[in-house]
C-alpha cells in the first residue's frame, strides 16, 4: 500500500514539473496542453481556422475612392470642389482599408499589411484636410493663402516617395501589382507637380492616371475575387519569378 502511494506521489510531481519546469510549479497555456496530452488524457483538439483573402477588399476599396478622386481631378461634369470624397476617404478608403490591412497582418502578408495599412491612413489624412471642421485649410488664408499649395505639393511628395518604395517591393509579385503601384507613384508626381506649380492641366493629368491606377487595383481586386471556388473563370496578373529556394 506504501509503495502504490508513493509511486502516485511521484507520478503527480512529474506531472506538475512537466509544466512550469520546476516541482510543483504551474503556469498553463501551452505547458498544460503537454501535460493534459503526456500524463493524464489526450490532449484538447486544436482547431486551425481557414482565414479568408483581405486583399480584394482593400484593394476595391483604394480602387473607388481613387477612382472618385481622381474623376474630380479631371474635372468630369465641370465639377472643381472635391469634398463629396470626404465620405468614401473617411469610410471606404480609410477604415475598410485600414481594416484590411490588420486582417493581412493576421494571415501574416507583410507587404498587403503595410500597403492597405499605410494607404488607409493616407486617405484618413486627406479627408481630414478637406473636412472645414479640422481647421486645415482655413489655417491657410490671409497672407497664408499662397502656402497651401506648396503645403499640398509637399504632402504628396512625401506619398510619391512612399509609393517608390512599395513599387521596389512588387518586382517579384506580379505584373499586375507593379504595374498598380509604378502608375500610382506616377499620380502623386503629377499632383504634386500640379500643386507646387499651380497648373490645372497637371493635375487633370494626375487624374487620368490616377483613373488608370484605380482601373488596375478593380482588376488586381477581382483576380483575388473570382477563385475557382466562387467563379467559372480567373483573371490572370501575369505573376512574376520568384526567389528560388537555396
Amino acid at each position: 500500500m506504501a509503495d502504490a502511494e508513493k509511486q502516485v506521489n511521484m507520478s503527480v510531481s512529474r506531472s506538475t514539473s512537466d509544466v512550469s519546469g520546476a516541482p510543483g510549479g504551474y503556469l498553463g497555456g501551452p505547458a498544460l496542453e503537454h501535460m493534459i496530452s503526456h500524463d493524464t488524457q489526450r490532449a484538447f483538439p486544436v482547431y486551425h481556422r481557414k482565414l479568408g483573402n483581405p486583399a480584394p477588399l482593400g484593394l476595391i476599396s483604394f480602387a473607388s475612392t481613387t477612382l472618385m478622386l481622381s474623376l474630380y481631378n479631371i474635372q468630369t461634369r465641370h465639377i472643381t470642389v472635391p469634398n463629396v470624397v470626404v465620405g468614401m476617404a473617411f469610410g471606404v478608403g480609410g477604415l475598410t482599408q485600414l481594416l484590411a490591412g490588420m486582417w493581412e497582418f493576421a494571415a501574416g502578408n507583410t507587404f498587403g499589411a503595410t500597403a492597405f495599412s499605410a494607404y488607409g491612413g493616407f486617405w484618413i489624412s486627406y479627408g481630414t484636410i478637406l473636412t472645414p471642421g479640422s481647421g486645415v485649410l482655413s489655417a491657410y488664408t490671409g497672407d497664408k493663402a499662397n502656402q497651401l499649395n506648396d503645403a499640398l505639393g509637399v504632402f504628396l511628395l512625401v506619398w510619391f516617395i512612399i509609393t517608390f518604395i512599395m513599387f521596389l517591393g512588387t518586382f517579384r509579385a506580379s505584373i499586375a501589382l507593379a504595374a498598380l503601384f509604378f502608375f500610382l507613384d506616377v499620380t502623386f508626381m503629377l499632383l504634386m507637380i500640379g500643386e507646387f506649380m499651380q497648373k490645372t492641366e497637371v493635375t487633370q493629368a494626375g487624374g487620368v492616371t490616377g483613373a488608370i491606377t484605380a482601373f488596375i487595383a478593380f482588376y488586381t481586386g477581382a483576380a483575388g475575387l473570382y477563385s475557382p471556388d466562387a467563379s467559372y473563370f480567373i483573371l490572370p496578373v501575369g505573376d512574376l519569378p520568384k526567389r528560388k529556394e537555396a
